[in-house]
């Protein structure tokens, strides 16, 4: 079945690969900003962390949901016809890469520590740089390429930086298998969205799926909390839960998803590297506690695996 969407040439556009040195640059720029915003959950979550989990995080992804649909109804993105196979691969974007993902993290934290989370999220790079370029690339035509040696390397790098910023702290079989199941959902985070970036663009696969999330969680949250799922957040929650939406939601997600079909799977799946580094600025700026040696070594380590990822053969 095919699709009918009234398409932006600038969306479409933002989705081809970028050549330019400047277009690189944003590119770079904005996976790198989205992943640090990511990095920032785990400090802010803490201010959110008596919220009834599932409905704390319906209304995040409504909010955000909200203000993205309303950015693209600004920008004259039209309403959308997909086929069956569309409004499918962006089902399991959102019950994936959204839902069960913070499912995942939130039982992997509870049967373990967030460390062993961290650890196993953090090998994010390695896994999208074997498999992100063994897909089809996003303009939908021709066939996927064999992984870069220098990205594999360069995402290893990456992965031993998040894990000595991390720490692989205690662990046990359940919450490694609870870490194990982010990690999966993490990837197809990134991988669903490519087919549908080149038609619907950034905005709209963010709005789409931030929206699909939002009744998945209520039902999750019906079965799991009951009436208690929803109630009136303080000031500090409501805070903490904009914060999620506009930020780590709207903004991050725009920024990512602007930069993965023009970077590849591959070379943006290096910026999760990123992720401990905003954990760890956050945690300092809030006042929660200082940066240790490792810390800050296991940053100075994911940011040279990036410098090496990111070198073009000419330089």
């Amino acid at each position: 079945m095919t699709s009918r969407i009234k398409t932006n040439p600038a969306e479409v556009a933002a989705a081809r690969p970028s050549r330019t040195a400047s277009g690189q640059l944003r590119s770079t720029a904005s996976a790198a900003a989205a992943m640090f915003m990511v990095g920032t959950l785990a400090a802010v979550s803490g201010v959110i962390g008596t919220y009834p989990v599932y409905g704390g995080q319906a209304l995040r992804y409504a909010l955000a949901a909200v203000i993205l649909l309303a950015v693209a109804r600004a920008r004259g993105l039209g309403p959308v016809r997909l086929g069956a196979a569309g409004w499918a691969l962006l089902g399991l974007l959102s019950l994936t890469g959204l839902v069960i993902f913070n499912v995942c993290v939130i039982e992997a934290a509870r049967a373990s520590s967030p460390s062993l989370v961290g650890t196993i999220v953090g090998t994010v790079p390695l896994a999208l740089a074997v498999l992100g370029p063994l897909t089809r690339p996003a303009g939908g035509a021709g066939r996927g390429r064999s992984p870069s040696p220098r990205v594999i390397g360069a995402a290893v790098v990456v992965v031993a930086g998040a894990t000595l910023a991390t720490g692989l702290g205690s662990g046990n079989l359940p919450g490694l298998m609870w870490s194990l199941g982010a990690l999966a959902c993490e990837v197809c985070f990134s991988l669903l969205a490519l087919p549908l970036l080149p038609t619907l663009g950034a905005i709209r696969v963010s709005a789409y799926s931030a929206a699909l999330a939002v009744p998945f969680l209520l039902v999750m949250g019906a079965i799991v909390d009951g009436g208690a799922m929803l109630r009136m957040p303080t000031a500090a929650e409501a805070l903490g839960l904009g914060y999620l939406a506009v930020i780590v939601t709207t903004v991050a997600f725009f920024l990512w998803y602007t930069a993965l079909p023009r970077l590849g799977a591959d070379r943006a799946g290096l910026f999760a590297g990123m992720i401990p580094v905003g954990a760890i600025v956050t945690t300092l700026v809030l006042g929660l506690g200082t940066p240790s040696a490792a810390d800050l070594a296991g940053a100075a380590v994911v940011i040279a695996g990036l410098a090496l990822g990111l070198r073009t053969g000419s330089r």
